[in-house]
């Protein structure tokens, strides 16, 4: 047997884990350790080690509203079985009372009603989004905070042995699952954390938070503090990372914007009928951003301003066949009115540059050859750029 002195590099990740890795920081932003942890989770169940008889992972997210929490639960989803949606969501905060536990477990033989319950954390609502490629499962338990303790006793039982016992006896088994937690906890102190730094500019966006090591500590102990002061010692001890999100700053406000401007267009293609090109310059970007900020409402709040200023109208403009089939609308913001201006600036996009915008992948080859002669050429060389990216 021949003798190696071969150093190796534990940082290196299957090419499924980092598939997974790129597809999550393309969608989430500013959030690098809850990826890391994520990521993490999948590595260790795809080459089989991970602990036994306990679920792939039980992770706990802490932060302010809008920073990104559940949708790194759906952008995990996305990625790994192909629907954003294919998790089983529980929001707990309809489990205030200990008797809805009922809901999650079904009621015991007996009992009124009993046959017409549907629990909803049986084992085929679990198993109901498994792929030939990808056999685990997502739980999601969204501001676990708000529930009753009777929920945190039932998911002692999960997290610790993978296992829970229905009303009618029968046993769901968590082994191939990821268990996420949201919670808002610590967020008023995490705000106290950062208050000194933005003085009285309560509802600015944060500018170097990323850069200052020691403020970033700071939010993440508060966080983690209220989590311990909440839940008890058992919970916490069962749970394999806590991650704190913290707030959005400006870069990553600038960032979100333009994967959100990326989901308009996707949505005007999806739509059907009149795809056009859409274009925002700077200073549009500017205004969206500046009427968008708010730190206590994170990215949501960015959300509410594109929906208001420039998806409504946008509607407007398509109702009334403002805009044709194949046109470049730019979107400008003109500062003596203060509002928003829509400009045709071109004609006869091919669709498949539209949909090279969106960063989409078009659904029928067909419809790209429709929008041109050599709309087979197009789809072709739209697919070859698909590919190799």
């Amino acid at each position: 047997m021949a003798l190696l002195n071969m150093q190796l590099d534990p940082a290196r990740r299957g090419r499924e884990a980092d598939s997974l890795s790129s597809h999550l920081r393309r969608c989430i932003v500013g959030q690098n350790e809850a990826i890391e942890q994520i990521v993490n989770v999948y590595q260790r169940h795809l080459t089989g080690i991970s602990t036994p008889d306990r679920p792939v992972g039980n992770l706990l997210f802490l932060g302010p509203t809008g920073s990104g929490k559940t949708r790194i639960v759906e952008v995990t989803a996305e990625a790994l079985v192909g629907n954003s949606r294919a998790l089983t969501k529980i929001d707990c905060a309809e489990f205030q009372q200990s008797h809805e536990i009922a809901k999650l477990v079904g009621s015991p033989p007996g009992y009124l009603g009993h046959r017409e319950t549907h629990p909803l954390l049986s084992q085929e609502k679990l198993n109901q989004h498994h792929t030939e490629k990808c056999k685990l499962s997502f739980v999601l338990f969204d501001e676990i905070e708000k529930a009753n303790d009777a929920l945190w006793s039932l998911l002692l039982g999960i997290l610790d042995k993978a296992t829970l016992t229905l009303g009618d006896n029968r046993r769901v088994d968590f082994s191939n699952a990821i268990i996420f937690m949201t919670s808002n906890l610590g967020a008023r102190e995490m705000t106290n954390v950062i208050a000194p730094k933005l003085g009285f500019r309560t509802a600015s966006p944060l500018q170097n938070i990323s850069s200052d090591g020691r403020l970033e500590t700071k939010i993440a102990n508060a966080g983690v503090e209220a989590a311990r002061r909440r839940f008890t010692p058992e919970f916490i001890n069962r749970l394999d990372n806590i991650t704190v999100f913290k707030p959005l700053g400006d870069t990553e406000l600038r960032k979100i914007l333009d994967i959100e401007l990326r989901i308009v267009q996707r949505r005007i293609l999806a739509a059907g009928g009149n795809p056009f090109m859409l274009t925002c310059s700077s200073p549009a970007r500017d205004f969206l951003l500046s009427e968008g900020t708010d730190m206590r409402y994170g990215a949501r709040h960015l959300n509410r301003a594109i929906e208001r200023h420039l998806v409504q109208p946008l509607s407007n403009l398509m109702a009334t066949d403002q805009i044709c089939s194949g046109d470049s609308l730019r979107v400008d913001y003109d500062v003596p009115s203060g509002c928003m201006v829509f400009v045709k600036d071109g004609q006869g996009i091919p669709l498949y540059v539209i949909a090279e915008a969106a960063d989409a992948v078009l659904p029928f080859p067909a419809v790209v050859q429709a929008n041109g002669a050599s709309g087979n050429q197009k789809s072709s060389a739209w697919s070859g750029r698909r590919k190799a990216s």
